[in-house]
């Protein structure tokens, strides 16, 4: 069994904030993803089990609200024996720009208090997919920003990115990470993945180092032009020093 967390708080007056994008991820997983039982109410959340890729899933939406978050993951993983590294938490993150992601294994909590309550309840070696939701720029706005909801203007990267994630989710029960991101980016962001697979493919070779030559090469490379005895011992030395004798 394969835990996928989304993040968030209950109640319809939150249900488009943007600290809610994790339970829209995974609402959307679940709509998007044929097998999928409906939602009922265990482990301190929202559930819903199925399969993605070749895995068995649960999808968990945890009903303590965003502070508690660790009590319903952790309940979830001690009951199915799940592993942390088999847990992928999705969660909204403020110092990354809208519409970006990143996938993460470990670490800290950042100031996130929901992955802080997690990281409490079963360590940090579970994995994370940071969505980006950008940052007010001031810490006093931090509050009212998470907890307002998404711009009419949002949907125009909010609804492919949560689309793109449902549909590449066997990839992430799977823990297939790197491909998962490789396809998100392909999707996403085209120009930037076909200029990183330009660059891979285009790396200049080494420049070779010139051979080194003795110096009885370099001399002979290197004659003198004029002036040289044609006669006697000298003119007899420098001839078989240069090559210039007669050849057996």
């Amino acid at each position: 069994m394969k835990l996928i967390v989304g993040l968030g708080n209950p109640g319809g007056k939150f249900a488009h904030n943007r600290h809610n994008i994790g339970f829209m991820a995974l609402d959307e997983i679940h709509r998007r993803n044929s097998g999928f039982q409906p939602w009922r109410a265990r482990f301190q959340g929202q559930v819903s089990e199925g399969r993605l890729g070749g895995e068995k899933v649960l999808l968990l939406k945890p009903s303590t609200y965003m502070n508690e978050s660790g009590r319903a993951v952790g309940e979830a993983m001690r009951f199915f024996k799940i592993e942390p590294e088999d847990i992928v938490v999705v969660y909204d993150e403020l110092d990354l720009p809208p519409a970006k992601f990143r996938m993460k294994k470990g670490g800290g909590h950042g100031g996130h208090n929901g992955l802080r309550s997690i990281s409490a309840h079963i360590g940090q070696e579970y994995r994370r997919l940071r969505l980006g939701i950008g940052h007010p720029g001031d810490k006093k706005l931090v509050s009212n920003y998470v907890l307002g909801d998404f711009s009419k203007a949002d949907q125009d990267w909010l609804d492919p990115l949560l689309a793109e994630i449902a549909d590449q989710a066997g990839l992430l029960a799977e823990a297939k990470d790197s491909q998962f991101a490789n396809k998100m980016t392909l999707a996403l962001e085209p120009e930037k993945a076909q200029r990183g697979n330009k660059t891979a493919s285009q790396k200049p070779d080494k420049p070779s180092k010139p051979k080194q030559q003795s110096h009885i090469r370099q001399a002979r490379q290197n004659k003198p032009a004029a002036n040289l005895p044609k006669s006697g011992p000298m003119a007899d030395m420098l001839k078989k020093l240069l090559g210039g004798g007669d050849k057996t």
